[in-house]
């Protein structure tokens, strides 16, 4: 079940870290790498709606983001050869969790996450050297997740006046903001990495997070069962007979012939490449020295963003299998706006930390693979974002009205830059299935 708990925020160590961004070879990865956001450079208050002459305020704002960089989530059959002989290094970022007690008060004791991986384990060939786990999030991961946070202030903080009559946020505190990670340790540091940007002073306090799984974490039967249905048939079958040569020089290189979970989709080929050139590291070798190509990788590339919009939004039943699997989130989501326009709502920010899955669902589910908005969805890039503004319009003699407007990736989505927020409360419950568990288990 997807019921929030509060934790102490356990707070990763932050060094100074320049931002691990650059110019790629490959040009999709100044796509992928680190997403555009909003920030005082790109970010513009709505426009005022033709004749309105009373004021305009921001009053509530949802974002959601995937993490940045990280580690691969996936290991390559014989990992250890396929990395520097140095390995992954996070030495230059820790992790500390710790637990508290009334027993302990504030001196329970403080554990420092370190990783070893030691050459004499008899599984030493399935991992690489170094200090960093699969799936964790990387110095350059955490110094992105920083400059994001320094560039939401820039537009939402006390130091921004672009548009804004007054600041919308004053002070990065638990009263004003929400925040929610899943379960997965990268994300939960990218949150704090954001509210550290916003304000330094944060890592001197304790701050609730609230755990989720935003990836769906709940088992659904029958959304399986769609989705395995249109991943059978030619639609799906045909990219992956036209691409067979790909598929057979990337086993070449990995290893990996014969295995299914590498054989039914490009996901994993996809992680272990992003993940080393969004780090900086060279194109992945075997001891052979056979390597992949700059060329396969970007096809790989390819491949993955039409897999992603085919799963998510051009399948048929792909609407339904998002609102099997996600309609859990936009049901908090509509809930969250139903508060809004209640006057109810006890927070001005709420900040969900998440995955590629979590940004996926949400995309397709507003509507941003459609003709109206962007016509296709895209593989999510690391650091993507997507925000749900509510504006105020407020006039002598008449009532207040709300109305929301949809960013994505630092602009305002088609068809979603402005509309009533009963409007858009539709629009998120349009996505909810109703008897959801039963649903899902019929």
């Amino acid at each position: 079940m997807q019921l929030p708990f509060r934790v102490l925020a356990s707070y990763a160590l932050l060094p100074l870290l320049a931002s691990a961004t650059g110019n790629f070879s490959i040009p999709y990865l100044n796509y992928y790498c680190n997403a555009a956001h909003v920030s005082s450079a790109n970010w513009t208050a709505p426009p005022r709606p033709a004749g309105f002459t009373g004021t305009m305020e921001l009053v509530h704002v949802t974002a959601m983001l995937r993490h940045h960089k990280r580690t691969p989530a996936n290991l390559i059959p014989l990992e250890n050869q396929f990395n520097p002989s140095a390995g992954w290094d996070c030495s230059g970022m820790g992790t500390i969790n710790f637990a508290v007690s009334p027993e302990f008060g504030r001196n329970a004791p403080l554990l420092v996450h370190e990783t070893e991986v030691p050459s004499w384990h008899p599984f030493f060939p399935n991992f690489w050297n170094g200090s960093c786990q699969e799936g964790q999030l990387t110095p350059g991961g955490l110094a992105d997740a920083i400059k994001h946070g320094k560039d939401f202030w820039s537009v939402y903080g006390k130091a921004s006046r672009k548009g804004l009559e007054r600041p919308f946020l004053t002070s990065v505190n638990s009263k004003d903001i929400y925040v929610r990670t899943s379960t997965e340790e990268r994300t939960f540091h990218v949150a704090a990495g954001m509210l550290w940007g916003m304000d330094p002073r944060i890592a001197l306090k304790d701050f609730a997070v609230h755990i989720d799984s935003l990836v769906p974490g709940y088992s659904c039967p029958r959304a399986d069962a769609i989705r395995n249905a249109y991943q059978s048939i030619p639609a799906w079958n045909d990219h992956l007979l036209e691409n067979a040569d790909l598929k057979a020089r990337l086993d070449a290189v990995f290893g990996t012939a014969g295995r299914g979970d590498w054989a039914s989709w490009y996901d994993h080929f996809f992680d272990v490449i992003t993940s080393r050139l969004c780090n900086f590291q060279p194109l992945p070798c075997n001891a052979q020295g056979n390597c992949v190509t700059a060329a396969d990788a970007a096809k790989v590339f390819d491949i993955g963003d039409f897999e992603y919009n085919y799963i998510w939004n051009a399948a048929e039943n792909a609407t339904t299998y998002n609102s099997l699997t996600f309609g859990v989130m936009f049901q908090e989501l509509a809930m969250n706006m139903r508060a809004i326009i209640a006057g109810t709502e006890p927070f001005k920010l709420r900040l969900y930390s998440g995955h590629d899955g979590s940004m996926i669902r949400l995309a397709s589910g507003l509507g941003l693979g459609k003709p109206e908005s962007d016509g296709r969805l895209r593989w999510p890039a690391l650091g993507g974002e997507m925000i749900f503004e509510v504006w105020k319009l407020s006039a002598k003699h008449e009532k207040d009205q709300l109305f929301v407007r949809v960013m994505h990736e630092g602009a305002p989505v088609r068809s979603l830059e402005w509309m009533t927020s009963s409007a858009f409360e539709a629009l998120l419950e349009s996505n909810v299935p109703a008897n959801l568990f039963q649903v899902c288990n019929s």
